[in-house]
């Protein structure tokens, strides 16, 4: 079910007890089961008794040393206390785990999830038994070669029980979702409707907006739905003025409070338009990661700190990459008045000749997408990012994926982060045909970084296989070492603050010719941990791409792009 927090809500968070398990022999062992000793004879290889404990949320690789690099099983275990009701309903509701999950109550298996940055729950109503009752999940973050992401990835692949737990009752029938958003091009007519779960699915329903005297009334049909239906005179949610309303969502038997804002999102020529009117993407693109601790941003608080960062920048959107983050992200930039750029992690080297892959895609999609299709500071749903026309697949996969998101969600633009443009003679050829299933053509380029230029910045050329389409640069820049000054300074090799400048000032001159350029993002606004990033001086497993250190340094490639978004009104 989707805005979870409105709901009758006891939060699991905190201590669990956690078995470390890299043989992987628990599952043999059966742990979900915690046998005990029957007779003197009985022992068994493990146990949940005198465990090392793990903050929940939270990934497990920050919170214990020796898990720094893990990837692997770890088994978790909470204790609740319940008191089953008489037509009362109970769901056991996870944030995210990364990356499978399989979850055990009273040692019987509730289900399982694969996917490590979008919401999941299981109905345990049969399941629970008055008094003490055990949780316990097993939590593997190794890499699948049809995973999603696969097997290689530039950021620390943060494994745990990283978003909230909760255990949510509700009654027999109860509101499961609803849309409640502007149909696409109005800018005061709302298209939408609300689905019920349980026995009784034919009931009345009311949507409430009180500030607008909104009281509209329908009926559900025999699946549970209803549509719904009307105009109003709205003030607009934009980044200058994040307007939301206080929307009530009742039924005969339930009822959900949400806050929803209200604007409209469209491509109209090669411009982007919000509320019809032609904006500017500055944008920056964000890891879910809080570089003061090196850990897995999970709080809401952890949301502000990155989102302050991105808000003093000069920025009106965040590209949250490479997957979905958690909930606090997304409702805090709503508040903020920043746009949001969702993203599912289909990134690099996928192997779209699976199977498996199609439905692994279409069921993150839909996850994102359930979600936060109410909050309206998401413009942009990305679908893929840096795949190549090279793989089996690959186009066919991609452009039913898209058929799909827009079957799901019409209102908002779709798009496909693209990094195999040719670059030849100072012209860069934008060639890909994927181009032709997005609304924006997005474009990861790092001249001056991975490729040097090949003439004056000024002076770069464009061929676009749709011309028609607004631009996005999605990802440019180059890595430096704050504070890193006393060696040459026009050598890359030296990871210097002045290079890296450099390459801003040299990126800024070219987006002058950039056709139908209707936005920028850079990479990216904090250094973050990744693995891969071995140099033992400069690096250390960071990238270091950030516009602001693992410190929150501001190296002197921040004070290029403030002042490059401080000149576009």
């Amino acid at each position: 079910m989707i805005n979870v927090q409105s709901r009758n809500v006891t939060s699991l968070n905190g201590d669990w007890s956690v078995i470390i398990d890299p043989a992987g022999s628990g599952q043999w062992q059966q742990v979900w089961l915690e046998k005990q000793p029957q007779k003197k004879t009985d022992f068994f290889e493990y146990s949940f008794q005198g465990a090392p404990v793990l903050k929940v949320p939270g990934d497990f690789n920050s919170q214990l040393c020796e898990l720094t690099w893990y990837e692997g099983t770890v088994w978790y275990k909470k204790e609740f206390n319940y008191r089953a009701q008489k037509g009362r309903r109970l769901f056991l509701h996870f944030g995210a785990v990364n990356y499978w999950a399989d979850v055990y109550v009273n040692g019987e298996k509730a289900g399982s999830h694969e996917g490590g940055f979008t919401p999941f729950q299981f109905e345990i109503t049969g399941k629970v038994k008055d008094g003490p009752n055990a949780l316990v999940v097993k939590v593997n973050n190794g890499r699948y070669k049809s995973g999603l992401p696969g097997l290689g990835y530039d950021w620390l692949n943060y494994g745990g029980i990283t978003r909230d737990v909760d255990l949510i009752e509700t009654g027999n029938t109860f509101i499961e979702d609803y849309n409640i958003q502007l149909k696409k091009g109005s800018l005061n007519t709302v298209s939408g409707w609300v689905q019920l779960n349980g026995s009784q699915l034919a009931q009345n329903i009311t949507v409430k907006i009180p500030e607008l005297n909104i009281f509209y009334k329908a009926r559900t049909d025999n699946e549970g739905v209803a549509k719904v239906e009307f105009s109003a005179a709205f003030k607009l949610w934009s980044p200058g003025s994040p307007k939301r309303y206080k929307v009530m969502i009742e039924s005969e038997t339930d009822t959900v409070e949400d806050n929803i804002g209200f604007r409209s999102i469209e491509v109209k020529g090669s411009k982007v338009v919000l509320n019809g009117k032609q904006l500017f993407l500055k944008a920056v693109n964000i890891h879910e990661e809080n570089p003061f601790k090196g850990a897995r941003a999970s709080s809401a608080k952890d949301a502000v700190l990155l989102l302050n960062a991105a808000k003093e920048l000069g920025c009106n959107l965040v590209r949250l990459a490479h997957y979905p983050h958690n909930e606090h992200m997304i409702k805090e930039a709503e508040k903020m008045g920043l746009m949001v750029w969702s993203e599912i992690p289909v990134y690099q080297h996928i192997d779209f000749a699976d199977s498996s892959l199609p439905s692994k895609m279409e069921g993150m999609l839909k996850e994102m997408v359930r979600r936060d299709r109410n909050r309206c500071a998401i413009i942009i749903w990305s679908l893929s990012n840096e795949t190549y026309p090279g793989t089996p697949g690959r186009d066919k996969a991609l452009a039913e994926l898209t058929k799909k998101c827009k079957a799901i969600d019409s209102a908002r633009l779709i798009t496909h982060v693209i990094n195999t443009q040719r670059y030849q003679n100072n012209t860069f050829d934008l060639w890909d045909t994927l181009y032709r299933q997005a609304d924006i053509i997005a474009i990861n380029e790092y001249i001056g970084w991975y490729t040097p230029w090949q003439g004056l910045p000024a002076a770069t050329k464009w061929t676009l296989v749709c011309p028609e389409k607004p631009v996005f640069i999605s990802e440019f820049g180059g890595e430096a070492l704050y504070g890193n000054k006393n060696v040459p300074t026009d050598e890359a090799a030296y990871w210097t603050e002045a290079y890296q400048a450099k390459i801003y000032t040299d990126q800024i001159e070219m987006f002058n010719t950039v056709p139908d350029l209707c936005g920028v993002c850079p990479w990216l606004l904090f250094d973050y941990r990744s693995p891969g990033r071995m140099h033992p001086v400069y690096q250390k497993g960071y990238n270091r791409k950030g516009l602001l250190s693992d410190k929150g340094e501001k190296k002197k490639a921040w004070y290029i792009i403030k002042e490059y978004y401080n000149s576009i009104r």
